[in-house]
């Protein structure tokens, strides 16, 4: 039977970025050093495949330190941790290794110097998600006010309207976040910001990516777990720009085939938790019904690369 002729675009940067690969390399390099079991607070990056990887190599995943015994390390994941909880690990007095994204720490950083500077904090996130709960978690209650959209920045209430200044969260959607912002400066004019963006080099990335497709697009698939927040930007990145159908899968299995009947044009994506055996799969999954013919689409060349904690790289 002659299958119909399929145009799959795909993205490029997509999947990996450089602090999921690092943080994922911490839990094997720890593992390697200490043995199993390896406890990592909250999963390390938000994806069940890499997850259940590093499970069957013998990580244990918990919410909270005090569900790890305190003679085994503990691995704080990419997204960071509130301040409080490093103090914890170390009244217990429990080997901590940090894989907090270094970009995420640059943000964390700029907040305690914003702090210290005597200014109140706007942080432009996501509530709950444990990004925003870990920069939230550097400064001390109240320090801290969290908007989700425009409409936040018109109720919020503040201290001194001269002695702000504000943060994002790392994966948001780079458009959304724009507004945001401009709403804060039109509200607040002498708000500071960071000198440079906030939102990390891959969340730009895959976002520019998606949206050089989606124009070409009947329908994206993203690659990506439901709680991951730049997978989900990345669907709403697609709908916005022009695409009439995104979906967010996890794997091949999710797909809503009955969504992409009659398809002749389709693009693929990956969030940056997302590892490529995950793409690979839903390629298969394409052709299978599909003679696919792929068509790259390159929005930006990525090498950056970050090192691993100096306590993984000591023996032991």
């Amino acid at each position: 039977m002659t299958r119909p002729p399929l145009t799959l675009h795909l993205a490029a940067p997509r999947g990996f970025c450089a602090g999921v690969d690092r943080a994922i390399r911490i839990v094997e390099l720890a593992l390697e050093k200490w043995g199993a079991p390896v406890y990592v607070r909250h999963e390390i990056v938000h994806n069940r495949t890499v997850v259940d990887s590093l499970r069957a190599k013998g990580a244990v995943f918990v919410e909270e330190v005090h569900e790890a015994p305190a003679d085994r390390p503990i691995v704080f994941s990419a997204h960071g941790v509130a301040r409080s909880v490093p103090a914890e690990a170390a009244a217990r007095n429990m080997i901590q290794v940090d894989a907090t994204c270094p970009l995420v720490t640059k943000v964390h950083i700029e907040a305690a110097r914003h702090h210290e500077n005597g200014l109140q904090l706007v942080m432009i996130g996501h509530a709950g998600h444990p990004e925003t709960v870990g920069t939230m978690g550097q400064l001390p209650p109240g320090e801290v006010l969290l908007v989700e959209d425009v409409e936040d920045v018109a109720s919020l209430q503040v201290r001194d309207p001269d002695r702000l200044a504000f943060v994002t969260q790392t994966t948001l959607s780079v458009d959304d976040t724009a507004g945001i912002i401009a709403a804060l400066r039109d509200r607040f004019p002498s708000i500071l910001g960071p000198g440079r963006e906030d939102i990390c080099y891959a969340t730009t990335n895959r976002q520019m990516a998606v949206k050089a497709m989606a124009p070409s697009c009947e329908a994206i698939l993203v690659v990506g777990a439901p709680n991951s927040s730049n997978s989900r930007r990345l669907v709403e990145v697609a709908r916005k720009a022009g695409c009439p159908h995104a979906q967010l899968i996890e794997t091949a299995a999710q797909i809503d085939w009955r969504a992409l009947e009659g398809a002749r044009s389709l693009g693929l994506t990956a969030g940056a938790s997302a590892p490529e055996e995950l793409v690979n799969e839903v390629i298969d999954a394409l052709r299978a019904r599909w003679d696919v013919t792929v068509l790259p689409v390159v929005a930006a060349e990525e090498d950056v690369e970050f090192k691993v904690p100096r306590i993984l790289r000591e023996p032991a």
